[in-house]
């Protein structure tokens, strides 16, 4: 199955969660065998033969496709969680969305100083919430080898937050 295959699947919903933003449901994607496997398979070909030490995946849709690509990888998965659903020591970075703010965690040894972690999430959008993660994997001694997305939205230039480290999108929107 093709990105553009792939990309078919994707339902886009306008107005939520609020006017003038245009959410992308993965979750149409998740429910369809043949789209989810291609998605992951693509995603792990992008990253295959690199040295990751584990992959760091952003709460929620971010778990689903982090924990498939992990497996695929054969590497260990990190879980990167909304603040208070940690239960052990965290670390913590609050950052702009595109419509608010919010906080994120990790548990502080869930990353070993210097570990190579591929930070990764559905969207790419305005990039608040993957530097977020990036800041608290650097600071827990880690090193982010690049950020992976099932989709970017191009306009919000969310990439450009990220600090220069290589970014793989497999979906582009407008």
């Amino acid at each position: 199955m093709l990105a553009t295959e792939i990309k078919k699947v994707v339902r886009e919903i306008p107005g939520f969660p609020k006017p003038g933003i245009t959410f992308y449901d993965v979750s149409t994607l998740f429910r369809s065998a043949e789209a989810f496997r291609a998605t992951v398979q693509a995603i792990a070909a992008h990253y295959r033969g690199e040295r990751i030490d584990a992959i760091a995946a952003i709460e929620a849709r971010g778990f689903v496709l982090g924990a498939a690509v992990s497996a695929a990888l054969e590497v260990g998965l990190i879980l990167v969680r909304k603040a208070g659903k940690l239960p052990h020591v965290t670390e913590s970075e609050t950052y702009d969305l595109e419509y608010g703010r919010a906080s994120i965690e990790v548990h502080r040894d869930a990353v070993a100083a210097g570990q190579r972690i591929l930070v990764l999430d559905d969207v790419l959008a305005t990039g608040g919430t993957a530097a977020a993660t990036g800041r608290i994997v650097t600071r827990l001694g880690g090193q982010v080898l690049g950020y992976a997305f099932l989709l970017e939205i191009d306009s919000l230039a969310g990439r450009s937050k990220l600090g220069g480290t290589p970014v793989f999108s497999l979906l582009h929107y407008a």
